[in-house]
């Protein structure tokens, strides 16, 4: 009777276990996945881990929007080819929203604009087509790289979110990269944005990423 007993409390122990496990497995499974694609400026490049805009979104969506979780592929020194050769796997996990932060390397290199703009409007048609809602963050180059090929490259970005009907954050260094003492800002290269400037990267990105969160 005794030995039954236990038996009894034994299965009982592991169907409770089992039970637990399944619920975490699927309160996982219930998080919205918002998936980051971008290079350095989004991979915390030069800065403490936990620094960069695309951790404190995540502390944000903690706070504000429980059901979503961040899955950050974004790589140092990626272009948009790399990142549209990337991209398929990591749409196999159906996230909820795509952000987009590549192009930044293209110019740095100086790729063609015309590669750049028809690699970032595939990797907008395949996250829609995975099911996906997309937001465009856009960048500039240099002042050295002169008027006409910002205005250029603005305008691509702008092209690609209308035609793919994608949500664009125009500027992701917007407040940064364009303010009076911009070089306080930025790490020792010029190029990578310094920790303090992160939250205001955040900034300008939220408002357009927030509005896609259902409840």
């Amino acid at each position: 009777m005794l030995h039954f007993s236990l038996r009894i409390g034994a299965l009982l122990l592991a169907g409770a276990a089992a039970g637990m496990f399944g619920a975490r497995e699927a309160a996982a499974a219930a998080q919205r996945q918002i998936l980051v694609v971008g290079d350095s400026l989004s991979a915390e490049y030069g800065l403490q881990r936990g620094t960069g805009w695309v951790a404190l979104l995540t502390k944000r969506l903690t706070q504000s929007k429980p059901g979503y979780a961040v899955v950050n592929a974004s790589i140092s020194g990626d272009t948009t080819a790399g990142g549209l050769s990337r991209l398929p796997p990591l749409l196999a996990s159906h996230p909820a929203v795509v952000v987009i932060a590549l192009g930044g390397n293209d110019g740095l290199r100086g790729l063609p604009l015309a590669d750049t703009r028809r690699n970032l409007d595939a990797m907008a048609t395949k996250a829609s087509a995975a099911g996906a809602k997309v937001v465009l963050v856009g960048i500039r180059m240099p002042p050295n790289y002169g008027r006409q090929y910002n205005e250029d490259l603005g305008r691509m970005y702008s092209e690609v979110a209308a035609a793919r009907k994608a949500v664009l954050v125009p500027f992701m260094l917007q407040g940064v990269a364009d303010r009076a003492d911009a070089d306080d800002w930025f790490q020792a290269d010029h190029i990578h944005p310094a920790a303090k400037a992160h939250p205001l990267i955040l900034d300008n990105i939220w408002p357009r990423l927030e509005p896609l969160l259902t409840p």
